[in-house]
């Protein structure tokens, strides 16, 4: 749910630099209209017929060039200050990183969760660590006044703190392909001791599947469902219910032919996925890197969709 007041830290100091410079803006425009419409009454022509040329009121040029130099200047201090805030994490902030991929997100808690939404305790200040894995994204929090691009290549970073529980939505604010409108997550605000028995219970998870079929989970961590469906839906990309063992056909450098599904197929478009694209759907699937243990995870995964 989009919301019209901030949440957290950042969300205040962004909104106290914005309603600052807006009561000063909604101020002078009402001094100058005020103004204008005093001088149109008071210097209308029946009361002053005979114009008079006023040359020059030293103290008038010095009030307003000074007056407007130190609001100008309050503003650019007040964001500043706000900018430092912002720019600065505290040092005990709960280190995520966040990985962002056409067309979802990805983040990992330090202790080795994965999760598709992120999940924070109330009071604690996160720090993200943003990389893209394809193009230019925009994490953008509006409930938290957070927005920060990733990059493909470099890392950047952003933080804040929640001061209410509850769900907050996280969108991508950089056009980043067919898929860009569905690239939404959620912020998801718990109290501390619910967020400490979900962080324990996903620690011991991690530990429990070590060695175990994990499919599913490398489906949701890789961004497979973004374009992929599971129930027959075509999407951006074919639907893999029931696609293995079914014969296809592809382009491959400008031909179509006509292949089975296979394992091998799969393998192939896992790691180079515009060799053989099905046809009708556009060549723009991402290169993963997987090691050949989660590939045969994810093949696995995908045979048992009947």
């Amino acid at each position: 749910m989009f919301v019209s007041w901030a949440t957290g830290l950042s969300g205040k100091v962004v909104d106290q630099v914005f309603f600052y410079i807006l009561a000063v803006s909604v101020f002078l425009l009402a001094l100058i209209t005020f103004l204008m419409v005093y001088f149109v009454i008071r210097f209308r022509k029946k009361r002053n017929p005979q114009a008079t040329d006023i040359r020059e009121n030293i103290w008038l040029e010095i009030i307003w060039t000074i007056v407007p130099t130190l609001i100008v200047l309050a503003m650019f201090y007040y964001g500043l200050t706000g900018f430092h805030f912002l720019k600065k994490a505290p040092v005990e902030a709960m280190k995520v990183k966040v990985t962002a991929r056409q067309w979802s997100w990805l983040f990992e808690y330090e202790n080795g969760i994965k999760s598709i939404e992120l999940r924070i305790p109330i009071g604690k200040p996160v720090k993200l660590f943003l990389t893209s894995q394809d193009v230019i994204h925009g994490f953008y929090a509006p409930a938290f006044r957070i927005k920060q691009d990733v990059v493909p290549g470099m890392t950047t970073t952003l933080w804040f703190q929640a001061t209410e529980v509850g769900t907050f939505d996280v969108l991508c604010t950089q056009y980043c392909g067919l898929q860009h409108a569905i690239m939404m997550t959620k912020i998801v605000v718990v109290p501390s001791e619910e967020f400490h028995q979900w962080y324990q219970k996903g620690r011991e998870e991690m530990e429990a599947i070590k060695g175990k079929p994990r499919g599913a989970q490398l489906f949701q961590e890789k961004g497979c469902i973004a374009c992929h469906s599971l129930d027959g839906t075509p999407r951006v990309g074919p639907t893999l219910k029931g696609f293995l063992g079914k014969t296809v056909i592809v382009i491959t450098d400008g031909e179509e032919r006509s292949i089975e599904a296979d394992d091998d197929y799969l393998r192939r478009s896992i790691l180079e996925p515009n060799t053989d694209v099905v046809k009708g759907f556009p060549p723009i699937m991402p290169k993963e890197k997987m090691a050949d243990e989660e590939i045969h995870e994810l093949i696995n995964y995908i045979k048992g969709l009947k």
